[in-house]
């Protein structure tokens, strides 16, 4: 039975997830940046991270090539920041501020946990790479703070 790609989406996007923004350097030492939700841990021993790229993305061989990248994973406040990283535009770093993680990459630390990976292994998936990462440094708000979250196609508060 083949299954229609709307309809999918519509399921799996029921699984209310946070929102993150994976950032890495190009060939050239570019600053490479996309919104992504398909972020999760893996593995506690050694920690591991993982994110899935669209293989069709203009920033795939970035990321496919790269040997760290950093996950952002933002606030509730940083709707505007994630809409920005989630279209295709040589302009997307233009005005944002930033600095960056001791692996090089660009990191928001105004975001609730920045953290800092050494890409670990690839995998295919579908019309997707999996990036795994081992984490090698993070931080984090300690105290009360509000995730960006994404539920049924759009962005979500909790509640």
């Amino acid at each position: 039975m083949a299954i229609d790609q709307r309809e999918y989406r519509n399921a799996v996007g029921c699984f209310a997830t946070g929102v993150t923004i994976v950032t890495t350097l190009d060939h050239d030492g570019g600053k490479v940046g996309i919104t992504a939700n398909s972020f999760t841990s893996l593995s506690l021993d050694p920690p591991l991270v993982l994110f899935c790229v669209d293989a069709k993305i203009n920033s795939f061989e970035a990321f496919e090539s790269c040997r760290h990248f950093n996950i952002n994973i933002l606030r509730e406040d940083q709707m505007e920041l994630s809409n920005n990283f989630a279209r295709s535009s040589d302009e997307k770093w233009d005005g944002i501020e930033h600095g960056y993680g001791e692996n090089g990459c660009p990191a928001f630390s105004s975001s609730v946990a920045v953290l800092e990976c050494d890409k670990h292994a690839m995998y295919e998936g579908g019309d997707h790479l999996i990036m795994v990462g081992e984490v090698t440094r993070m931080d984090y708000v300690d105290g009360e703070c509000r995730p960006l979250l994404y539920y049924k196609g759009s962005y979500a508060n909790l509640s």
